[in-house]
């Protein structure tokens, strides 16, 4: 059941003053202190890649588990990160851009799910297995391609491969294109909450209500592929950020589109930049992949709020 008005606005507060506090403190350390130019050349970039990549994959996130109606669902369970991770190598080894490569292999990866399972966007939930089987499968797929190129990769770049593999964002270059590739996801969400809603109560329920649940099951995921596309291409593979952000907002009681959209997004990116702070700060002068230090972060904080919700 939704929360009441005065928790959701109570809980809207808290969550956009503790981002704030994230935002601020990750400007300031590791900087120099409050040195405009260093916050301005050095951090601001960083900060707002990580801002925007956390973004992204809370949403892709939350469509994914709206369109497979499943809480356990995230943008790499149907094989986008493995398809970025396949481009980003092939271009390590023939000396093309990083970013390029992980962006095409993104969208390889959407395409072929999208010819796999095309009949699987139907109306009808029993579809929704078939989508995930189909997925795990081209994950399956695509990682075994990534072992096979990291046994090829040159010494002098497998460090770096196996870094990105595991999240990297100190070379970042795409904070603003993802910041704006959230603002119009949440913006697309935001128009589109009732019929997302509905579509949460079921195919056929959402069919007799009126809604074209094969379209929006396509939007849906071709939204997400392309969010998370764009994330995995800007900073490399991070998990948990999709699975944790959208779960714990509904343990709060937050269960509307029109929330969640923004809310996760603001939590997804607060997330992920606290979550860099730490990779940066932990083991100086050393620097952590951020996707580790997320998956220490986003796996406790889940099993604490999933058993409160659970009592």
């Amino acid at each position: 059941m939704e929360a009441d008005p005065r928790r959701l606005r109570l809980l809207a507060i808290v969550l956009v003053s503790g981002a704030a506090l994230v935002v601020a403190l990750a400007l300031a350390l590791g900087s120099g202190g409050f040195d405009a130019w260093l916050i301005a050349e050095l951090r601001a970039p960083r900060v707002a890649a990580a801002a925007g990549v956390g973004a992204l994959l809370a949403l892709a996130g939350l469509s994914m588990q709206v369109l497979l109606r499943n809480p356990l669902a995230d943008p790499y369970v149907l094989g986008t990160s493995g398809g970025a991770a396949c481009g980003a190598l092939l271009a390590l080894m023939i000396g093309a851009s990083l970013t390029l490569g992980a962006a095409a292999g993104a969208l390889l990866a959407g395409v072929a799910l999208l010819v796999i399972a095309r009949r699987a966007l139907a109306a009808s939930d029993d579809a929704t297995a078939r989508l995930i089987l189909a997925g795990a499968m081209l994950a399956a797929l695509f990682g075994a391609a990534v072992s096979l190129l990291l046994t090829v990769t040159p010494d002098q770049r497998l460090r770096g491969a196996i870094f990105w593999l595991v999240g990297d964002l100190s070379g970042a270059e795409l904070g603003g294109w993802c910041l704006a590739g959230a603002a119009l996801f949440i913006v697309a969400l935001t128009a589109r909450h009732r019929s997302i809603d509905r579509l949460l109560l079921g195919s056929e329920a959402a069919a007799l209500l009126g809604e074209p649940v094969r379209r929006l099951r396509l939007e849906l995921l071709v939204a997400a592929s392309l969010a998370a596309g764009l994330a995995v291409a800007c900073a490399g593979a991070i998990g948990f950020v999709g699975l944790v952000v959208p779960q714990v907002l509904r343990l709060a009681g937050v269960q509307r589109t029109r929330w969640l959209a923004w809310m996760s997004a603001v939590g997804g990116g607060a997330l992920l930049v606290a979550a860099d702070l730490v990779a940066r700060l932990a083991v100086q002068p050393m620097e952590l992949p951020v996707g580790a230090v997320m998956a220490l972060i986003g796996a406790p904080l889940f099993i604490v709020f999933l058993s409160r919700g659970a009592r």
